[in-house]
């Protein structure tokens, strides 16, 4: 793999909401749109995929379908436990070492995302000083000198995805 895209999952109805198990929680209608959003936004900064790999839990199964469906990727989707909540992140790095997608992109859950972009950018899950926000996005590419790393490419906040130009 050469890029991998890491999105965390869009917003949810909120952790203990009585009727509704933590596994089973559901993107908000606000949610729902404001991920329509971010994939448009994804599509103008040219975002280019093989395939988009998800988490099976609802919140981040849908957020992966709607940008599947706006990039044209429904039949490229598919569901892995090793992203599912509470998940690992040296797990996942084992896990990526054998996909042969050149460019993947992952749609999971924190504080796993946050840890997977510390071992993969700088070795230590504990390295970077931000979190990916709801909706956030993180690029990264393989480097050439250390092919067991990678380099942040870009970051986006949900806000600056969702950005429409006045032109």
């Amino acid at each position: 793999m050469i890029e991998l895209t890491i999105l965390r999952h869009g917003i949810a109805v909120e952790h203990g909401t009585p009727g509704i198990p933590d596994d089973d929680r559901p993107l908000t209608p606000k949610g729902e749109k404001r991920m329509r959003e971010i994939a448009a936004g994804l599509i103008e900064i040219g975002v280019d995929l093989d395939r988009i790999v998800t988490s099976p839990l609802p919140r981040a199964r849908r957020t992966a379908e709607i940008v599947a469906e706006t990039l044209g990727l429904e039949d490229r989707l598919e569901d892995v436990a090793v992203l599912r909540s509470g998940g690992a992140a040296g797990t996942v790095v084992d896990w990526l070492r054998d996909r042969e997608e050149d460019r993947l992109m992952i749609v999971g859950h924190n504080p796993m995302l946050d840890e997977l972009l510390g071992l993969l950018v700088l070795g230590d899950p504990h390295a970077l000083p931000f979190s990916l926000k709801k909706g956030g996005v993180a690029a990264l590419r393989r480097w050439d000198e250390k092919p067991d790393r990678f380099e942040i490419a870009w970051l986006a906040t949900p806000r600056l995805l969702r950005r429409k130009d006045d032109d």
